[in-house]
């Protein structure tokens, strides 16, 4: 049986009143849809509304003055598997199995006995998706179509565990990810490429980027569930033309500035 996932939600109702003496016409109210963006490795102050400067992120912006922003929390790890184990069931991470990263070389995951946000959630009639990192897990069983989710493009793991230094050049026999493979790209359950270069990686935001804007599109008439993990700011960074060189931080704050 799966565990119960530790989230509470809520809903808050407004109720408007019609000065009308007609009675109104019930009207069915569409469920909300939820956006959850994860980006890896960011700092606290690395977006405008918590005091970044150099560099901008307007549309984070926007979000946290028209929503709530949370400057007192714990996360369950800081670490990038255990974190996510943590976000996605609501469970402390160690009483799930994780208790730090995974490797190319792990053969364990996230287990089939949790309830995911992405399950809870598609029960309810949702479209889910995520694009993006996942780390819970590389072999099919683990992958996010198995937990949840009905669309999944993405990196299974960090884009630091392949056998190439941030500088580009690959790691010399005996230099500890010498036996690492490329990167797989995935979607779904396949493997549809490979990230090979650092050139490579600078597609990366915008693939998820558009894969998240095209999903929202999509299911625009219907509650939808999308999960936006970004593999960056997590070395190695790679950032498209679009933004290379666009500010006052270097490759970071370009980084940063292409997350908006």
């Amino acid at each position: 049986m799966k565990r119960l996932l530790n989230y509470s939600l809520f809903i808050i109702l407004f109720s408007l009143v019609s000065c009308s003496p007609k009675p109104q016409e019930d009207k069915v109210v569409q469920p909300p849809n939820f956006v959850l963006i994860f980006i890896d490795d960011m700092g606290y102050g690395d977006v405008g509304c918590y005091g970044a400067t150099g560099f901008q992120t307007p549309n984070l912006d926007k979000l946290a003055s028209e929503g709530l922003r949370f400057t007192n929390f714990y996360a369950a790890q800081p670490v990038c598997s255990a974190s996510r184990a943590g976000l996605l069931t609501g469970c402390y991470p160690n009483r799930i199995g994780f208790s730090g990263a995974l490797f190319p070389s792990s053969n364990v995951g996230i287990s089939p006995d949790e309830t995911t946000i992405a399950e809870m959630l598609k029960e309810k009639g949702y479209a889910t998706a995520i694009f993006g990192k996942w780390h819970l897990g590389h072999h099919k069983k683990f992958l996010p179509l198995q937990h949840g989710f009905d669309e999944y493009t993405g990196l299974p793991y960090s884009n630091d565990m392949w056998p190439v230094h941030v500088d580009g050049t690959h790691y010399k026999k005996g230099e500890g990810r010498d036996n690492y493979p490329e990167l797989p790209l995935i979607e779904g359950n396949e493997k549809i490429g490979e990230i090979n270069t650092l050139a490579d990686q600078d597609k990366l935001t915008t693939l998820y980027t558009e894969k998240a804007v095209d999903f929202i599109n999509r299911n625009a008439r219907k509650p939808f569930f999308l999960y936006v993990p970004h593999s960056m700011g997590h070395v190695p960074l790679g950032v498209s033309d679009r933004f290379r060189g666009k500010t006052e931080k270097g490759m970071y704050g370009d980084v940063m500035e292409e997350k908006r």
